[in-house]
């Protein structure tokens, strides 16, 4: 089993051309506590990803759970880490990349799926597809604030990760993301919420 990247809850392996995704035990926790959240937040995970790709997202596919080890066996997305991808891009296949990325944020949210930890290094390009991946901090929610709030840290990382080309991004990935279910009720809570943090910083 190769290991491919250490992260703060989960490591990530390469088995038998499958990717492994394992969540770690925190010493700093109760030890009751810790296998409880171990446990739920695999579950959660993994069932993220099998709703989403059942809505129509590309995001990789889940065959296996090994809940005693909180293991999620996954597809392994021979990709390349979309955001070396838009740097690389000019203006025109960038409004083709980020259109597909706001289809599939689209989908999610008309599925009522939220990601939480939306930036374009959880994302990979692959045979002309956008995929989704680490779905560790998303949820099922119907709530128009989530959904609100899933844009707001999107649009503050492309504005970090992007500076150059983010106004061409946004306004690609908005123009795909028109036909998400109360579209209008979304977008005016980004603003309210932006508002909101501009008030916060400038107090």
């Amino acid at each position: 089993m190769e290991l491919l990247a250490k992260g703060a809850e989960a490591n990530i392996y390469l088995e038998n051309g499958r990717l492994v995704k394992e969540r770690i035990s925190k010493k700093y926790r109760v030890p009751e506590l810790d296998t409880r959240l171990r446990k739920i937040r695999t579950q959660r995970e993994a069932k993220l990803l099998e709703n989403a790709l059942k809505a129509g997202m590309s995001v990789p596919k889940v065959y296996k759970i090994d809940m005693r080890n909180y293991k999620i066996y996954m597809e392994y997305i021979k990709g390349i880490p979309l955001k070396a991808v838009l740097d690389a891009a000019d203006e025109e296949q960038l409004k083709e990349i980020c259109a597909k990325i706001g289809t599939g944020l689209s989908v999610m949210h008309n599925a009522n799926l939220i990601h939480n930890d939306l930036t374009t290094s959880n994302m990979l390009y692959a045979d002309g597809m956008v995929y989704y991946i680490d779905f560790g901090l998303g949820a099922t929610t119907t709530r128009i604030e989530d959904k609100a709030m899933d844009l707001v840290v999107f649009k503050r990382s492309l504005q970090v990760a992007h500076s150059h080309k983010f106004k061409t991004i946004w306004a690609s990935l908005l123009a795909s993301y028109n036909g998400t279910k109360d579209l209008s009720q979304i977008m005016s809570r980004v603003d309210v919420i932006e508002r909101r943090a501009r008030y916060m910083e400038s107090s």
